[in-house]
C-alpha cells in the first residue's frame, strides 16, 4: 500500500497557489481517475485507488502547511503504512517554476510543511 499526500493550505485564499502545488497534484489525478476525496480521518481528506494492482491513498491534510505531520502520522498508523511507502508532494520556492525534484531523503529546507512531518515520523527518509 502507498500513500501520496498533496500539502497545500485549505480555503479559498490558498487556492491555486504555487504554496498549494501538492493539493493541486493530487487533486489532478483524482479528477483523471475519476476519484473523490470522499473520505475523512485524522484531519486529513482522501481518497482510495489501486494502481497497478497496489492499493494506493491520495491525502491531502486539513491541518494547514505547518501542521501537515499532525494529519499523516495518525492516517500512516491506521493505514499500518510504512515510512518507505509514503511519497510527499509539495512546493519548493529555491526551483524555477515548472521544475520538479525528486528525493529520497533529505532536509526541510526551510518548508514549514516538511519539517512537521519529519518531527512526527522522527525521520527525513521519505520520497
Amino acid at each position: 500500500m502507498k500513500l501520496i499526500i498533496g500539502l497545500g493550505n485549505p480555503g479559498a485564499k490558498y487556492k491555486g497557489t504555487r504554496h498549494n502545488i501538492g493539493f493541486i497534484t493530487v487533486d489532478e489525478f483524482a479528477y483523471q481517475e475519476n476519484l473523490e476525496f470522499n473520505q475523512a480521518l485524522f484531519d486529513a481528506i482522501f481518497t482510495q485507488t489501486h494502481i497497478n494492482g497496489e492499493k494506493v491513498i491520495l491525502m491531502k491534510p486539513l491541518t494547514y502547511m505547518n501542521l501537515s505531520g499532525q494529519a499523516v502520522r495518525p492516517l500512516m498508523n491506521y493505514f499500518k503504512i510504512g515510512i518507505e511507502d509514503i511519497v510527499v508532494l509539495y512546493d519548493d520556492m529555491d526551483l524555477p517554476v515548472g521544475k520538479i525534484r525528486l528525493r529520497q531523503k533529505g532536509s526541510a529546507g526551510g518548508h514549514n510543511g516538511i519539517k512537521s512531518i519529519i518531527s512526527c515520523l522522527g525521520s527525513d527518509q521519505f520520497n
